[in-house]
């Protein structure tokens, strides 16, 4: 698979999204546990950096739990979840499968995500 990542022009790290969504740190990393975001370690510090599309008003896209459930249950990584959601896709609203998630068409986003899986 092709790296999107470059792709992604806004990365935030935890320190990051704590002071975005008001949230503690402790809630953010319960985030992380249990999936309801997803991230891979950047930069020169290594640091764990989430896409900040994953967010909306400072709390993660409700429909993104599922899609990285459905994608990461058929063995793929977090590096390969975030570039499946960033591809480039014009058949799907927004051009991208995260896109898609951010303008309400989940059932699509998940129909693929199960396709791309299996």
């Amino acid at each position: 698979m092709v790296s999107d990542t470059d792709v992604i022009s806004d990365w935030l790290t935890v320190p990051e999204i704590v002071e975005l969504s008001g949230a503690k740190v402790t809630e953010v990393k319960r985030w992380l546990q249990e999936r309801e975001l997803v991230g891979q370690r950047r930069g020169p510090n290594n640091a764990l950096m989430v896409p900040a599309t994953f967010l909306v008003e400072g709390r993660p896209l409700g429909p993104l739990k599922g899609t990285i459930t459905v994608l990461s249950d058929s063995g793929w990584n977090d590096a390969e979840i975030i570039d499946w959601l960033h591809a480039a896709d014009d058949s799907l609203a927004g051009g991208s499968a995260i896109e898609a998630l951010r303008t309400g068409s989940k059932t699509e986003v998940r129909r693929r995500a199960q396709e791309a899986a299996f």
